[in-house]
């Protein structure tokens, strides 16, 4: 009679969780990695992937930084929920620069925009709520939503609509699972900026239906042509106990390294995130809080200078992009991003690869012409390609230019 053996039978479990196995990578961090390590590895690629300016900080708030790394108080810990003087700038700044008041009190200081944008969703999402997604979205969102356990539903709109959807889409996707609308004006990726008329419709649609709003307004200050960036909760105020405001410094102040975000929100949802944030990541480093606060207090003259540049690059690159033949180009009007629509390139062989979809396009563009831009999928529907135009003039110039001279072979 044999020996009753001890060995499990049971298959064998999962070495990581199934919740952060199901998370994608950042396709925007991730094309830049891969520019970045061609290019240390000696090759001449031009980069159009990463989403942050490429000036430097200003000086007066490196200056600021360099000062507080001297002073002693700011080598220990801080209230979780950021320096008091901060919260109170960030409501100042608010005033100014979106007419409506709130307290420092409903801020929370967060380690950058993701954080943010992560903290939202786990404050008012519970499993198996609907989150309406207008696409194409920024390539966090649908991560941060699944990761609260709620549902994304993506609401699209197409270059022929600008990449601005309507109320009526909004309501045909709603459901009564749906608990929140992502809001995103001006757009990553797509540079498109709601109008004031088109924000309060949105905004007075989602306050009938009881729909919190989480508006993520980290490009306030980048809009050309006249376009205005509208808060939603100063056109519609009643929106205020229902809605989360999401910024940073880190687009308007060339700031992305120095990991500064905050939310602005009702008290409730504030403490709970800020409650999630003190198991998390305690408070933000405080040298960066400094420069931060550095930042909100000046004057937007910084500022002003980089949306000169950046104007300039996005009327070059929308120039360039609109004369290839297949490319079809709507005119951002906001952040620094251009993105179009690649459809009618789908199909045809350029040097013997016929891509069928935005992602093997833009494969084929860094293979033969080393220029890196990511592709649609990375932000909802396969059949674009989205452009940063964040870097040097010339650098522009010369891959926008190498890639004209690769899609003219399309056949």
């Amino acid at each position: 009679m044999s020996e009753p053996t001890s060995q499990s039978s049971a298959a064998p479990r999962p070495r990581v969780s199934a919740r952060l196995a199901a998370i994608a990578e950042s396709a925007t961090l991730a094309v830049d990695a891969k520019a970045k390590a061609l290019k240390a590895a000696g090759r001449p690629v031009i980069g159009f992937g990463a989403g942050e300016p490429d000036f430097p900080t200003p000086d007066y708030i490196v200056e600021a930084a360099v000062a507080a790394a001297k002073d002693p108080a700011n080598h220990r810990y801080t209230p979780a929920a950021g320096l008091p003087a901060l919260r109170d700038a960030i409501a100042a700044k608010t005033l100014r620069d979106s007419g409506y008041e709130v307290s420092g009190s409903s801020v929370l200081v967060t380690n950058g925009g993701k954080q943010a944008v992560f903290q939202a969703f786990a404050a008012v999402v519970d499993p198996g709520d609907e989150v309406l997604l207008p696409a194409p979205y920024w390539t966090t969102y649908p991560e941060a939503i699944r990761l609260a356990g709620g549902e994304p539903v993506e609401v699209f709109a197409g270059a022929d609509q600008g990449y601005l959807v309507t109320v009526e889409q909004l309501e045909a996707a709603r459901t009564p699972r749906t608990k929140a609308l992502l809001f995103c004006s001006p757009s990553n990726p797509t540079g498109a900026v709601y109008s004031a008329e088109q924000t309060a419709e949105i905004g007075r649609w989602a306050l009938e239906h009881g729909i919190w709003v989480i508006t993520d307004e980290i490009y306030e200050h980048l809009t050309y042509d006249g376009a205005a960036f509208t808060p939603i909760v100063r056109v519609v105020p009643e929106l205020a106990d229902t809605s989360i405001v999401l910024n940073g410094v880190a687009k308007t102040y060339a700031m992305t390294g120095w990991r500064v975000g905050w939310m602005i929100g009702p008290s409730d949802v504030i403490k709970a995130a800020t409650n999630l944030q003190s198991h998390l990541t305690s408070n933000v480093a405080n040298v960066s809080q400094r420069a931060a606060l550095a930042a909100v207090s000046g004057d937007l003259s910084a500022v002003d200078e980089m949306r000169t540049a950046f104007d300039r690059r996005r009327r070059t690159i929308v120039d360039m992009l609109g004369a290839i033949d297949g490319v079809d180009i709507p005119v951002p009007q906001g952040a620094f991003y251009a993105y179009p629509s690649v459809e009618r390139l789908l199909g045809r062989t350029v040097r013997g690869v016929t891509p069928r979809t935005s992602a093997e396009l833009a494969s084929l563009i860094l293979d033969e012409v080393e220029v890196a831009v990511v592709p649609g999928e990375a932000f909802g529907p396969s059949g674009f390609l989205r452009f940063s135009y964040a870097l040097a003039d010339a650098d522009l110039v010369e891959g926008v230019g190498r890639v004209q001279k690769l899609l003219a072979e399309a056949e």
